[in-house]
């Protein structure tokens, strides 16, 4: 068994507009590597802050890198039906990576 080797990033409790920015760099700080995103704590997902989660995802998997939305909370999950998408949907392809 390959032991996992992905760095955690913990989400904020809002990703709303001004959370944004300083999510999309966090994120792309991160680049090159495999990615767990941890949910936990969010209880508020705005446009904005799913927008940087799903541009990230679709840069992991040009880049050929996992990246995974591990924990999502109660909110986010919800947050997340209410856009149409589940928690699955911030996360690259199985296989990829």
């Amino acid at each position: 068994m390959v032991p996992d080797m992905s760095t955690d990033l913990a989400l904020p409790t809002r990703l709303d507009l001004p959370a944004a920015t300083p999510l999309a760099e966090a994120i792309l700080a991160l680049r090159g590597q495999d990615l767990r995103l941890i949910g936990e704590e969010v209880s508020h997902l705005g446009t904005p802050g799913l927008q940087v989660l799903l541009s990230a995802v679709r840069t992991w998997s040009r880049d050929g890198k996992r990246l995974s939305l591990a924990a999502p909370s109660g909110a986010m999950t919800e947050q997340l039906a209410l856009f149409g998408l589940g928690p699955d949907a911030i996360a690259t392809p199985s296989g990829e990576g």
